[in-house]
This record gives structure tokens, C-alpha cells and sequence, in this order.
């Protein structure tokens, strides 16, 4: 009988637990040595003046908005499909969030549909790089360059992903990156601010630190409050780190592997531009018959995953003025309904990607 595939782990291994133990060694379990270790090597790697470990992603885009100014009243342009800490961020610094529908191809954010968008009251654009793809950050900046408007890159899909060769969360005036469980790299929880602007750094380091420049003092210069990334996340984030090439690498080979042996069947590529060097995060295609598609993998114990719903759509925001919609979305209502991301851990065997492609082709009567 098979195991159960599952959509998306983490390669955790013995090299969490050697990073583990230095923790416990140094009896240091809150932000200290390791911690500054982890966003010197994310500072490397992705060529940012300055990396500032959050909590989470989320707090992470808060920070950043907040740094940027958003408040009440603030209007920033957010795409219709993404995952919707994005949303809830603005909301959460005061903001509203206007909805805008996406590319079909990129998966991002429409940069031909920002204009109409944008008000007296819009401060910010926030693209999203989503699913291991960058956004045309060209056209997007093009735009904020000609309406004064501030750029925040939702980056947290984006570990490894370059545009032009830059890495993405780098290509404006502050971005974000995100170490959740599923991500490419993972903290458990965890999220980081890349800036190069002095100004910023700052403002974020106190938003996280209660207010203050320095820990260990107790004269708070402005509000803010406990977003420490602990020295057990950042000692999983080093190791994690540690292993990013093979796991960059092992993910455009699972990638391929998908593309050659479903070629022919309903399984469809999804172009991506050549100004992106793409990460695989998710293995992601669009599909004929996909509610039908999904249950017989799950019938033969193959887990899938649905894009994400978009944000137009979502209860939440139901009889809400917390977000604006002036759209009818079509593309992100259109990707949605075809979008589907197949099994894309690290750990996968050959073996496990060889039954998953047999299984697809037998649906698919190939």
C-alpha cells in the first residue's frame, strides 16, 4: 500500500539539531548571537544593507508599512491573489487595501491595471511575488516613480527568486521575507525586513523592540512592540540557510521531472518571463477537470493544493469596507479555478515522483 504524499515539508534533519544545541549550550534562548548570525547570512544572500529578523512575515509587513508612514486613511494597492497576511497587514497599520486583479502568466500583480487604482489617498503599492515568481518590478516601480508613491515587495514566497539577478524584496525601498513551515526555508515562524534606507532599519528595529533602539533599556523613544525572531528560530533559520542551494536545486529538478513526464496530458506550463530566475517553492501548473483532478490524486494518496483564494472572494471581507474591490477580476478568478500545485518537498524520491506522474497520466487516460 503507498504512503501518503503530501503537497509540501520541510527537509529537517540532525543539521537543526547541531544548530539546536549551540542554543541550549549558550543558555541564550531569546534574540542574541544566533539571531545576529541569521541576518548576516540573509544579508548575504540576498545583497540587503540591512536584514531585521520578525517574529513572522507578517509582522514583518506591518513593520515595514508602518516604516513607510501607512496610516489611516492610506490607501496601498494590493494584488486579488495572494496569500492574505498581505491584506490584513495594511489593515492591521491602519491602511486600506485596494484590490487588483493579476497577470495570468506572472501570477502577479497586473502593473497595466495599477493605474486605474490609484486615488488622492494611495501612499503604496505592494507586489506580491508569488509562488517562487517575481513581479515586473520595472513597470511596477515605472508607475511609483511617476505617482509618488512607496513600494513595499511581499517577497514571502521569494527566498532564492531573482529579477534581472537582484533578489526579490531587494528591489525597492523595503521588502520582506517570510520562513513559515512550508516556505522554501522555514524558522518554524519567522520573517525578515530587507532595507538599505537607515531611516527604515530603525523605525523597524524599535517597532519590534517595544520601541527602542537598544534591548536592555527601559526608555521607550515610540510605540511598539515584541516582534523577536527567538535564538531556536534563528538556529533552525542558519541550518536552513545552510542547505538553500541543494534545496533550490532539488526543487527545479522536481519541476522538471513533472514537465517531462506530463507533457501530454491536461496538466498545463505556466510561462515564466526570462527576467526571473524562478524557485520552485511550489511545483504549480494549471489543469482541465480540476475539482475531479484533485480527488482522484486524493483517492490514490496524492495531496494537491489550491492557488490561492483570491481576496476579492474571501468571507472575511464580505459587507466590508476594510478593503476596496473596483475590479471584476477575471484573471485571478480564472487562474484560481485552474491553478494547482502538486507534491514539491526536498525529500521526495524518484520513485514518489515517477507514481505521482503515472497516477496524473491514468486520470488524464494518457
Amino acid at each position: 500500500m503507498k504512503d501518503f504524499i503530501v503537497q509540501i515539508e520541510p527537509w529537517i534533519d540532525d543539521q537543526e539539531l547541531y544548530q539546536l544545541k549551540r542554543v541550549i549550550d549558550s543558555t541564550f534562548v531569546s534574540e542574541h548571537l544566533l539571531n545576529e548570525e541569521f541576518e548576516n547570512l540573509i544579508k548575504d544572500r540576498t545583497n540587503s544593507k540591512y536584514a531585521i529578523s520578525m517574529v513572522n512575515g507578517t509582522a514583518a509587513l506591518f513593520c515595514a508599512l508602518k516604516a513607510l508612514d501607512i496610516k489611516q486613511g492610506d490607501e496601498v494597492i494590493v494584488p486579488d491573489m495572494t496569500f492574505i497576511a498581505s491584506s490584513n497587514a495594511v489593515i492591521l497599520a491602519g491602511g486600506t487595501p485596494v484590490l487588483c486583479d493579476i497577470d495570468e502568466e506572472s501570477l502577479c500583480i497586473a502593473p497595466e491595471k495599477i493605474k486605474g487604482l490609484i486615488t488622492s489617498r494611495t501612499k503604496a503599492i505592494m507586489p506580491v511575488h508569488l509562488y517562487g515568481r517575481a513581479c515586473d518590478m520595472d513597470s511596477i516601480i515605472k508607475i511609483a516613480e511617476e505617482h509618488k508613491l512607496k513600494i513595499i515587495e511581499d517577497a514571502a514566497q521569494g527566498v532564492g527568486v531573482l529579477y534581472k539577478g537582484k533578489h526579490v524584496g531587494t528591489l525597492s525601498e523595503v521588502g520582506i521575507l517570510s520562513f513559515y513551515a512550508n516556505k522554501t526555508i522555514t524558522c518554524g515562524e519567522g520573517g525578515i525586513v530587507l532595507t538599505n534606507d537607515d531611516s527604515i532599519k530603525n523605525d523597524c528595529y524599535k517597532m519590534k523592540n517595544h520601541g527602542r533602539p537598544d534591548k536592555g533599556i527601559f526608555v521607550h523613544e515610540s510605540i511598539g512592540y515584541n516582534f523577536s525572531l527567538t535564538e531556536m528560530q534563528a538556529a533552525i533559520g542558519i541550518s536552513q540557510l545552510h542547505k538553500l542551494n541543494k534545496i533550490i536545486s532539488k526543487k527545479q529538478k522536481i519541476y522538471d521531472f513533472y514537465k517531462e513526464n506530463l507533457s501530454h496530458c491536461g496538466l498545463i506550463e505556466i510561462p515564466i518571463s526570462n527576467e526571473t530566475t524562478p524557485v520552485h517553492w511550489f511545483s504549480s501548473f494549471f489543469c482541465e477537470e480540476k475539482e475531479e483532478f484533485k480527488k482522484y490524486l486524493l483517492e490514490n494518496k496524492i495531496q494537491t493544493r489550491d492557488f490561492f483564494y483570491p481576496l476579492h472572494m474571501q468571507p472575511c471581507y464580505n459587507d466590508s469596507d476594510v478593503v476596496k474591490k473596483e475590479s471584476n477580476f477575471m484573471s485571478s478568478k480564472k487562474v484560481f479555478e485552474r491553478g494547482i500545485s502538486l507534491p514539491s518537498s526536498y525529500n521526495l524520491e524518484e520513485s514518489q515522483l515517477q507514481y505521482i506522474c503515472d497516477t496524473i497520466n491514468k486520470f488524464y487516460k494518457i
